[in-house]
């Protein structure tokens, strides 16, 4: 690697200000036992529509955020680099940059960036990447194996990895209909492994500096109990574990945000009910497998498809889900149907997003198009019914 004909400050201070660095890494302590940081981690984020430079400090198990501006951001790793680290990293868009601290000063190494690894993009491509980028490290996706320590993705792991970006993009698109200030209550219902779980979280808390108190609520037992350790182990604060069934669990207050990814069968229609009747501004669901709905079947004019098993199936799922989201509008909330990830990863692949809509009533026009879907399928009383109760919408014996 050639040497570097600009000093550390002029390098750092350039690439801050043309908003082309894309991390820096403060790492090895000059003393042992060193009581600081073992590690420094610098990225640009977006809060609240600005550019900010997140500082993320390693200090063993735990880790703590700084939120800085570029001139903050400068004369700090001019600081702490001179005061307390043998070595940093500088990635740039265009070059890379090794820098070595000894006593007589610091010796620069330059060498073209891998352009695969970090293009020159646009704005928006800038915004997606920095929600959990590769190449820096996350420490709740090393810990879930995800991660090595020095922020690569595992190979085996990049499905994951992209799933987690994927969903955390559909995440960040509705954070302005959360509420601005104050404390944000979410509940994840069916939250399993909670790799997603942990992304809000940190989406929410390090990407926004917000507070939050996040509920992962599963049946499970184990995972629950893992989970729970590895929130511990990082110091999440506001992130909570329990172990509980959806139908059961209640809580007093507001939900802003609530979360059902993959629950099984009706467990999906319960955390609906629950979302509804507990006012919550967003919801998230990307339902599982159904089972009810498809055994009650009842319409003749769809006699030849249903005639063969998998068609049935397939119905019977995009049915119970059109059910679900006119459910939703009914009311009050806007909904949209999104592909969650490709069907690479799993054909369970459907998100509804549906966001609350202030001062906008349930209408009788959208109950009376819920009752007659269902009519046409030659349905009586089913799960999803119980949203459209626990948000009081009308009924057409209410109308005029």
């Amino acid at each position: 690697m050639p040497q570097s004909a600009e000093s550390f400050s002029e390098i750092l201070a350039r690439t801050l200000a043309e908003g082309t660095l894309h991390s820096l890494i403060l790492a090895n302590p000059q003393r042992r036992g060193f009581d600081g940081p073992s590690k420094q981690t610098v990225r640009p984020i977006k809060l609240r529509g600005e550019r900010t430079w997140q500082w993320e400090l390693q200090t063993g198990k735990q880790q703590s955020h700084l939120n800085l501006g570029a001139a903050e951001t400068l004369e700090r790793a001019e600081t702490e680099l001179a005061a307390h680290y043998r070595e940093a990293y500088l990635f740039t868009s265009e070059r890379d940059y090794q820098i070595r601290s000894a006593k007589s000063g610091l010796s620069i190494k330059s060498m073209v960036a891998k352009q695969d690894a970090r293009p020159t993009v646009t704005e928006h491509d800038r915004t997606k990447s920095r929600l959990i980028p590769e190449g820096v490290p996350c420490p709740f996706l090393e810990a879930l194996g995800v991660m090595t320590p020095a922020g690569h993705v595992k190979q085996q792991k990049q499905k994951k990895f992209r799933q987690i970006n994927r969903y955390l993009e559909m995440v960040n698109d509705i954070v302005d209909a959360l509420p601005s200030e104050g404390t944000l209550h979410i509940a994840d219902f069916g939250c399993g492994l909670s790799y997603l779980t942990f992304a809000v979280h940190h989406l929410l808390t390090v990407v926004h500096g917000r507070d939050v108190r996040l509920w992962g609520i599963d049946q499970n037992e184990q995972v629950i109990r893992r989970c729970q350790s590895i929130a511990q182990q990082l110091s999440l604060q506001g992130l909570e574990f329990s172990t509980s069934d959806i139908a059961r669990w209640r809580r007093i207050g507001q939900i802003d945000l609530a979360i059902s990814l993959h629950a099984c069968d009706t467990a999906t229609d319960a955390a609906l009910e629950f979302a509804v009747r507990s006012q919550a501004k967003v919801i998230l669901a990307a339902p599982c497998c159904q089972h009810e709905v498809s055994p009650l079947l009842s319409c003749e004019p769809l006699v030849p498809m249903l005639d063969y098993g998998i068609f049935q199936e397939r119905f019977a799922a995009m049915a119970t889900d059109t059910l679900r989201a006119i459910a939703l509008r009914a009311c009050g909330y806007k909904v949209q149907v999104l592909e969650f990830i490709d069907l690479e990863h799993t054909p369970k692949n459907i998100l509804i997003r549906a966001v609350r809509q202030r001062d906008q009533p349930a209408t009788y026009a959208t109950r009376k198009e819920y009752d007659q879907w269902k009519s046409f399928l030659g349905l009586d009383r089913i799960s999803i019914d119980g949203i459209l109760e626990s948000g009081e919408t009308p009924r057409p014996m209410d109308a005029g």
